[in-house]
Order: C-alpha cells, then structure tokens, then sequence
C-alpha cells in the first residue's frame, strides 16, 4: 500500500482523529468500545469486524489509533499493524491477544507496535494504554506541524499567526507577483530584511540575485562607489574596474536597508536607476543600464523626514509603489508564543541540548513586555536561555532582569488590558486551548505543564466551557 500523499498529510494533521477498533469477536469488541467511550472528547471511535474492513477504515479516515486483535480469520493483526504504518507513520498501534506468544510481541515490536496487552486486560490499563497512543499521536502530528512551519521561515518565511501579519502576508504575495518597488516600513528587529526575501523568494526574479545593503553601514564617501562601481584610474587607488552592487544584482533583486540614511547626492542618482535603470559609475562618462528591481526599507517615518528636507519626496513616491508596514512585536503579541518555541527548537538543535520548552510564567512574562528590539530581541534572548538551561525547561530564573527584575516586575505597554499575571495566564490557556481544539494533553504539552496541573487551572479560571 502507497504512503499517502503530503497533501492528504496536511489535511489530515488538522482532522479530529479516529480510534479504530478491529475485533472479530462482537462481544469483546463491544466492551473495547464501552471502555473507550471517555475519548470520544478528544477522538472518533470506529469499529471494524475484521482486518479486511480494518483496512478499508484506515483508507477513508485520518486514523489515530489502532487497536486490534492479533488473531482474526483472514488478515490478522500484524496485517492491520504493518498496513496502518505504511499509510502513516504517525499511527500507534495496539495489539491484544489471548495467545500471546515471545515470538508474536517480538515480532510486533520489530514492526513499530506501541504496546502489546494480553487478554484478560485491565480496563483501565486498555484505557490508560490507548489514551497514551492517542497523545503520542497527537504530538506527532504536531510536531510535524511545526517542523513545516520552520522550513517555510527558514526558507524566508515570516513567523505568525495573528491577523496584523495575515494583512502582511496578503501584501508580500501581492508585491511578488508584480515587478515594481516596494517600500519595507518598521522598527529595528523587526523583520524587514526577512519581508524583502520574502518577496524575491517569490517572484519571477527568484533565480536571479538577491544583494543587500545596509546604507547606514557604509561610509557616506563610499556608499555610492559600492553601489555604482567605478573604472580604473577614478581615483587614486583606483587600479582596476570595479562592478557596482546594482551591476551584481543585474536582473534581480536589491534590497537598501536603511534607506532613510542615504543622502540627498545619492537619492538623487537613485531616483535616475529608478527612473530608467541608468548610472554612471565613478570615472565613467557613458550611463550603465541595469535590469534591477529595487526593495528598500525605513525604520523612521519617511514622511517627517520629506517634511525636513532630509528625503526627496519624488523619491519616496517613486519607492513606495507597494508598501509593506511591519507592527512591531509588542502590537502582535499572539505571535510571542510561536516565535519562542521556534526560537527554542532552533536552538536547542543547534547546540544539540534537550530543552523541552518555556513554563507558562516566562511565556506570560514574554507577553507582557515591550519588546523594543522586536524579533531580534526576542531572538537572541531565547538563544541566551538555551544556552543556559539546565533542567530541560526554560524557567523564569532565566530571564533577563530587564523582564524579570529583582522583584519580578515586567515592563509593560499602557495599551496591554491585562493587568495581572493570573488574567494573562487565563488568557494564555484559553488561546491554547482553543488552538488544540481542547486537546487537553496537547495543551498541557504546549504550556509546557502536567496534564492534572492544567486541569486544575482549567478549574480555577472556570475554563470549562
């Protein structure tokens, strides 16, 4: 039988999940299903006769779980095993049997079974048993989830969920498709060069070169001959010709960070590329023609600048074709949670340590706080705490005291409705909650906490409904 395919994957990743019960005895698959009844919160439960109807269910539905008899007349319960992994790995399987044999279990296990019971069983052992694969399950399916969500960011992709990067998201894929300028406004850290590889990544000119610069990075003496290049003998020193990075860029993609910087004299040869992709480089008297495509970034406000004197106004008109404006972290702060725990996994892989995750206090505490470096501050504050670690789980200890001071006060916006720890870590379940469906062992998994510790919360903060 073929893997299914990723896109059925996908689809499948986001289905509430089927237990699957094969039992050709009606009797005992009755009482299977009496005893399974609690999980019908969190999962379907569905019987099959025998493993040839087995096999039809696990074609039709996005099976979690397998429980089944070893012996059956027909296909037996390895067939069903060895059938559900090579649909989906991500299927735990759990055989019971009244002949259970060394043979048999050592076989099952060889094969990826997750657990082997022998009739007579224990209801609560079978419960506590198919509850465990149902969360090992789970957590496969979202780690998976994750693990895409990281190759699209770490292949240019910006991280979040909330609705202020959903507008972003919508403009980036507008700007791609469309070959003009693009204006990349925001604060420091907050992504804009991600957001202008972003949009090369996407557009026709994505086989061709993508050239950054930042213009507050390079003197103002040498800014223009880096960008234009020059001929030998322009200058003293000058022993050879020198390609500018509009001529390395030719028939793609540069990116001027900081474009705010750039002064009056080089704005205006800017707005002559703009114009019709013409410049002299320094000691040339005939104009080059390139075929670029220009992407520039601001973290001031352009239009105070125009009104100084300190930014051509045609320019900034001729720039701001499309224009990409980046919240900072602290207007967005549903998106804290996924960009940590993206952060931890990168790190933690990187310097190969086992950490597990945040505790629900550092998670409220990062939600809390202002974030003036935005993601970058964010970034390299988990790549800290990583290395810190431990004990396996980022606690508050760890924070910095600018988060956490002495006596753990947390800096936060006159905008943040929330005014406790208690109302933000409310706030926190019940988003998590929500996103896991109310997959309780999922949430807890998430948070970072214990399945009775979530349940007791569930209880204080009447999260019940």
């Amino acid at each position: 039988m073929n893997a299914v395919m990723p896109a059925t994957r996908a689809r499948e990743d986001h289905a509430r999940p089927v237990v699957l019960i094969t039992e050709d005895d009606e009797n005992m698959r009755g009482l299977i299903a009496s005893v399974l009844e609690p999980l019908g919160d969190r999962a379907d439960v569905v019987c099959a006769r025998d493993g040839e109807e087995a096999l039809g269910v696990l074609e039709r539905c996005a099976v979690g779980v397998v429980v089944t008899d070893l012996r059956m007349p027909g296909r037996g319960g390895l067939d069903v095993l060895n059938a559900a992994k090579a649909r989906e790995p991500l299927i735990q399987v759990v055989l019971i049997t009244g002949y259970a044999t060394v043979d048999s279990a050592i076989e099952a296990f060889k094969n990826g079974v997750f657990d082997y019971l022998r009739k007579p069983f224990e209801n609560v052992e079978l419960r506590c048993t198919v509850e465990r694969a149902l969360e090992h399950h789970l957590l496969g399916r979202e780690n998976r989830r994750l693990r895409a969500r990281s190759r699209i960011y770490e292949e240019g992709g910006l991280i979040g969920q909330s609705q202020a990067m959903a507008r972003v998201e919508a403009i980036i894929a507008a700007a791609a498709d469309y070959d003009c300028s693009v204006l990349i406004s925001g604060e420091s850290g907050s992504g804009k060069e991600v957001v202008a590889r972003q949009i090369h990544a996407n557009s026709p000119r994505r086989d061709r070169p993508f050239v950054a610069i930042n213009c507050a990075a390079i003197p103002e003496h040498l800014i223009e001959s880096e960008l234009f290049g020059y001929r030998k003998g322009a200058f003293t020193g000058a022993d050879r010709n020198k390609p500018g990075l509009f001529d390395v860029a030719n028939g793609g993609t540069l990116f001027l960070d900081e474009i705010n910087n750039a002064t009056l004299s080089l704005q205006a040869k800017l707005l002559r590329v703009l114009e019709d992709g013409g410049f002299y480089p320094m000691g040339e008297t005939e104009p080059h023609y390139v075929d670029v495509r220009v992407l520039a970034a601001s973290n001031r406000s352009m239009t105070d600048m125009i009104g100084s004197g300190h930014f051509r106004e045609d320019l900034y008109y001729r720039l701001m074709v499309m224009e990409v404006a980046l919240p900072p972290l602290r207007e967005r702060r549903e998106d804290i949670p996924l960009l940590a725990y993206f952060f931890v996994n990168k790190f933690a892989g990187q310097y190969r340590k086992q950490v597990g995750g945040l505790t629900t206090e550092v998670l409220a505490m990062m939600m809390r706080y202002d974030w003036p470096g935005n993601v970058r501050e964010l970034e390299h504050m988990v790549q800290r705490m990583v290395i810190l670690c431990e004990t396996g789980q980022i606690g508050v200890e760890l924070l910095p005291p600018r988060i956490n001071g002495p006596k753990g006060e947390v800096r936060v916006g006159a905008h943040v409705p929330l005014q406790s720890l208690e109302e933000l870590e409310t706030w926190f379940i019940r988003k998590i909650l929500g996103e896991t469906q109310g997959d309780r062992s999922l949430a807890a998994e998430i948070l970072g906490i214990d399945k009775s510790t979530l349940w007791r919360k569930i209880k204080r903060y009447n999260l019940d409904a």
